[in-house]
């Protein structure tokens, strides 16, 4: 095999075949290494709101530490949201910290009650970049949404209390794709 570079792409030959590799793979490459994704319920205990907010500021400046600069959301209800208002309110004491959403379809909010659909355009509004996975909605965006967040990430800050849909999804796909997971739940990290 030979390597050789030139300017923004690489030429491999291998095997007397030449294969041109560009720059764009060795950046998300770098990229995935300094990108969080987040995962948790829709639905959060009231009660427990203060306590998970301090664990995720928590967990989230520890990787800031680490250098992790890109933190994607899938722009949900409950726990995405929380991730998403934790990262904007990080931005003041860490500037170089990018918001990215990774949002399953374009009309993902139109059932929601008003008051969430605001929060959720405040946070589009100020988010450093949008993603849309999908255009519309169809049975499997969000699945796609989750898988892509995971596969562009080498951290997972999540809240997992049970053992079922789609968070429980996304924590086994992270553990499978060997992301570093972080539990606020329990803040447990493997």
């Amino acid at each position: 095999m030979v390597v050789e570079v030139f300017g923004d792409s690489w030429s491999i030959a291998f095997f007397g075949v030449q294969f041109r590799l560009c720059v764009f793979f060795i950046v998300a490459v770098e990229m995935r290494e300094k990108t969080c994704c987040f995962t948790g319920h829709r639905i959060l205990p009231k009660a427990e709101i203060p306590t998970i907010k301090s664990k995720l500021k928590k967990a989230i400046i520890e990787l800031i530490n680490d250098g992790v600069i890109y933190f994607a959301t899938g722009g949900a209800l409950g726990f995405d949201t929380l991730a998403a208002q934790t990262i904007l309110d990080l931005k003041t004491d860490y500037p170089q910290i990018k918001l990215i959403l990774v949002l399953p379809c374009n009309n993902q909010a139109e059932k929601w009650k008003q008051s969430d659909i605001d929060i959720y355009e405040y946070i589009k509004h100020k988010a450093d970049k949008c993603i849309y996975t999908s255009e519309k909605y169809y049975d499997g965006c969000m699945q796609k949404r989750n898988r892509h967040l995971v596969d562009n990430s080498k951290y997972c800050i999540c809240y997992l209390k049970y053992q079922r849909g789609g968070t429980f999804y996304t924590y086994n796909y992270s553990k499978h794709q060997h992301l570093r997971l972080i539990n606020v739940a329990n803040k447990t990290k493997t």
